[in-house]
């Protein structure tokens, strides 16, 4: 397990709003977590939950306005991103942070060469010049499984698949062997077969260039395969963190255990309907002051209607955003909370 005392990245109560016309929408809130050197954080949630936007808050790729990050400290390398001027930002983002987005089929310029694009960060970021460039440029499609690839710097992104597309992705991300990748659901788009060679290469590469990973997915089985780490988002809040093996085996929150218990069970003696979480997520118009999951939830009681539960350790290493987990709440016993929830 990778050192927790030194994370390469330290994320603390950051809070991102949409200012719109038609009123605020409380996107990420107080979300606070950290990845150490040679990690692998695996981020879960369904899709509105706040993992993308999270991530991009972290290296200023939203938009602003509507976009506005308005609370948190974001530090990496003895710097609060969230501070520092546009161009030491710009430095750090493609140089020492890569981030892979999550379409591989539009994030291209299709009007320039996969090679040009994988040059750009490193003469932007390494000062290399064009024949230094396109060697490395060359080398960096060859690690990541393109075939003939000194050739191949010279197409266009139509001429790619979607697995090769994802994989030139890669490479421009890798391109400066940054200390943390950043990556957005890098396999949805693509077919099983293609997302297995995605996933052999990442775990390669993580082992060759020891690079921490954050790696946002909507794929439990993903998850349970690559991560150290899980950390599962709900509402734009961190509802539950813990080493992989932890939170597969011993899930606390009722929303990270109803989505273990939405997984297919393909080994099951007889089809069964799938299980689903009833109900919608939340509308973020306004920042929690109650659980974002009451709603939803089989277990909640009358004081998840008033209170927005923290995190609280439940084990070393694992934290639960849930009333039912802080020993300072007098919670009903489960049957009891079901009668309570009728009528609350």
């Amino acid at each position: 397990m990778p050192d927790r005392a030194s994370p390469v990245l330290d994320v603390r109560g950051l809070r991102t709003v949409f200012r719109l016309r038609s009123g605020d929408v409380h996107a990420v809130n107080d979300v606070s977590f950290s990845v150490a050197p040679g990690e692998l954080l695996g981020v879960v949630g369904e899709s509105g939950s706040g993992k993308s936007v999270t991530m991009m808050s972290l290296i200023g790729l939203l938009p602003s306005p509507p976009a506005e990050v308005v609370a948190g400290h974001v530090m990496f390398g003895g710097q609060d991103l969230l501070t520092v001027d546009p161009e030491t930002l710009r430095r750090i983002r493609g140089g020492r942070i890569g981030f892979v987005f999550q379409d591989p089929m539009t994030s291209l310029n299709p009007v320039f060469t996969v090679g040009f694009q994988i040059m750009e960060p490193l003469r932007a970021h390494k000062g290399m010049d064009r024949r230094a460039a396109r060697a490395r440029a060359g080398e960096l499609l060859d690690l990541v499984g393109i075939p003939d690839a000194g050739r191949r710097l010279d197409d266009y992104p139509h001429q790619f698949s979607g697995g090769m597309r994802q994989r030139v992705m890669i490479a421009i991300a890798l391109a400066c062997e940054p200390e943390l990748l950043i990556a957005d659901e890098p396999t949805t788009a693509l077919d099983v077969t293609i997302q297995a060679q995605i996933l052999e290469l990442m775990a390669d590469l993580r082992r060759k260039l020891g690079m921490a990973v954050i790696w946002i997915t909507h794929d439990l089985g993903v998850i349970a395969g690559i991560a150290d780490r899980v950390m599962v988002m709900y509402g734009g809040q961190v509802v539950e963190e813990a080493p992989v093996a932890t939170l597969f085996g011993t899930p606390q929150h009722p929303y990270t255990k109803a989505l273990l218990a939405s997984v297919p069970r393909l080994r099951e003696a007889r089809a069964r309907r799938l299980n689903v979480i009833e109900g919608q997520p939340p509308v973020l118009t306004a920042a929690p002051d109650a659980c974002t999951f009451a709603d939803r939830c089989a277990l909640r009681f009358a004081t998840c209607n008033r209170m927005n539960p923290q995190l609280y350790p439940v084990a070393p290493g694992h934290d639960v955003a849930c009333l039912r987990a802080d020993p300072g709440i007098a919670a009903p016993a489960p049957g009891a909370a079901a009668a309570e929830a009728a009528h609350v």
